[in-house]
């Protein structure tokens, strides 16, 4: 069954990518170019993997200090100053939002559907991912509660502000991009609220105060709802990034650009943080954080360009692919019934008959982990044969 899955999606990419100019690698049904189905897919597995308990299982496997640094550079966030590669993960979903953002708007205008049109089903959309993100946090503590702290939640603010100015030329949006990181630095720096007037400490800085004031809280763990602000910065300049992949320019022209912008993002990211002028920390999301991430993510983005949709090799593409194709609801899956269900489910089977056979506890729990990430990409495949297709 999953063989016949697997050639009927590769036929797909192959109907995509094969015979097609490198100017012209547009799917012509979903408008979307290889490489940004396989990215979503990636960062749906390795959320998935989260949601699974993979990454705490792989952490009990072994004391050793240097191992544990390994695993918690993977797969955890940096406690506070500092960058991790898990860290690269919102930013890059955000990035990747913005790219498809652009490419839809782009396909629609085609096909004269106006932007006031589009714009209602934008907002619409931006509507919906609030309330699943706000639900989020809501099935996460057993009741209702005001949190907005969650991925989906600062998805429907950035691809509000993106959609606002899509329709601009490239430079006012990466000027206007600046500015909102700009903003962000005279907030933390200049108010001065009493209490809150230290801009980059956990809980004391204007961050949490914005987070008082909206939700009467505070995030133990320094996540902040103002990130919104910032993080916007990543979807508009996915929205650049759409409209260069989809533009005239010759491949090499595109990748060229994309690195451009990647070394300058990572050279001022990591030059802030290094100075001591502004400390890269991704849970307040500072200008420094968002330079350095968006110019790894950027990097990203135009190797996968180059290696899938430039030197078509895409045989495995459909493994992400698949999973992609229904990102929201697969996301809304594996962070309610899955966490909260599926896992506990899956582990009474596989580490009860693991452990008839001996095998060591901290194997079990990997094992579980695994067997449950399987099920849940798994469900994707199954999605994707019964033509089932989820739209927010």
């Amino acid at each position: 069954m999953i063989t016949d899955i697997k050639e009927r999606v590769r036929k797909k990419i192959l109907r995509r990518s094969v015979n097609q100019p490198e100017d012209k690698l547009i799917s012509a049904t979903s408008g979307r170019l290889i490489s940004l189905d396989v990215m979503r897919g990636m960062i749906m597995i390795f959320l998935a993997g989260e949601s699974c308990l993979v990454y705490v299982a792989l952490k009990d496997m072994s004391p050793n200090a240097t191992y544990l640094r390994v695993v918690d550079f993977l797969f955890q966030h940096h406690e506070w100053n500092g960058l991790h590669l898990w860290d690269l993960i919102q930013p890059a979903f955000m990035l990747m939002a913005g790219s498809a953002l652009y490419i839809s708007y782009h396909n629609k205008s085609k096909k004269g559907i106006s932007w006031e049109e589009n714009f209602k089903h934008v907002a619409i959309r931006c509507f919906k991912l609030f309330l699943l993100g706000t639900a989020i946090h809501c099935v996460d503590k057993g009741k209702l509660v005001w949190e907005l702290w969650n991925v989906l939640t600062q998805l429907s603010f950035t691809t509000l502000i993106a959609y606002l100015i899509i329709r601009k030329s490239a430079n006012f949006q990466v000027a206007f991009s600046i500015a909102l990181l700009i903003l962000t630095e005279v907030l933390y720096r200049y108010l001065n609220i009493p209490g809150f007037d230290q801009p980059f400490v956990k809980g004391a800085n204007f961050g949490s105060y914005i987070d008082m004031v909206v939700m009467g809280k505070i995030n133990p763990n320094g996540w902040v709802f103002i990130n919104i602000l910032p993080t916007a910065a990543h979807t508009i300049w996915g929205v650049v990034a759409g409209k260069l992949l989809v533009s005239q320019y010759a491949a090499s022209d595109k990748i060229k650009r994309l690195l451009i912008a990647a070394i300058c993002a990572l050279g001022i990211g990591f030059a802030l943080d290094w100075a001591g002028i502004t400390p890269i920390i991704k849970r307040i999301a500072t200008t420094s954080f968002t330079l350095a991430s968006g110019g790894w993510v950027l990097l990203f983005m135009a190797f996968l360009y180059w290696l899938i949709d430039v030197k078509k090799i895409n045989r495995y593409a459909w493994l992400f692919v698949v999973v992609g194709m229904n990102a929201i609801f697969i996301y809304m899956f594996f962070e309610t019934v899955g966490y909260h269900w599926l896992d506990g489910f899956v582990a009474i089977f596989v580490k009860g008959f693991a452990g008839l056979v001996g095998t060591p506890e901290k194997i079990q729990s990997l094992l579980s982990a695994i067997v449950t990430l399987f099920l849940e990409c798994y469900l994707c495949y199954w999605l994707y044969k019964k033509r089932i297709f989820f739209k927010v």
